[in-house]
């Protein structure tokens, strides 16, 4: 049985950092990665980011993802994470990760994890 148990969302200012984890348990070698997204209230879930469960390697959904946040993984622990540098009012949503892809958008993800919130004040 697949699990994904995210933490590491709070509150943080402006121009400060955060990181989430995604730790997995189950059988995942056969899915491309784990896929971070994030929602707010009344908008469709945003992809952000997709790192492979195999070579430690991130895909951004653009540009100005990859000038904030980073994608990676500890193998051994089985988690992945999501750095978040400068942040802004806008960041603010509740932020899953998810087993799938390697598309980055919700419709290729076949297993959630339960959702962090990440509020960041001006």
């Amino acid at each position: 049985q697949v699990q994904l148990v995210e933490s590491g969302g709070g509150l943080v200012q402006s121009g400060g950092s955060l990181r989430l984890a995604c730790e997995v348990s189950g059988y995942i070698r056969e899915y491309f990665g784990i896929g971070w997204f994030r929602q707010v209230p009344g908008k469709e879930r945003e992809g952000l980011a997709v790192t492979t469960t195999d070579v430690d390697n991130t895909l951004y959904a653009s540009d100005s993802v990859k000038d904030r946040f980073t994608g990676s993984k500890d193998n051994t622990k089985r988690i992945w994470y999501l750095e978040m540098h400068n942040l802004k009012p806008d960041d603010t949503a509740v932020y899953y990760c998810a087993l799938g892809g390697p598309g980055l958008e919700p419709r290729f993800f076949d297993y959630w994890g339960q959702g962090t919130q990440v509020t960041v004040s001006s």
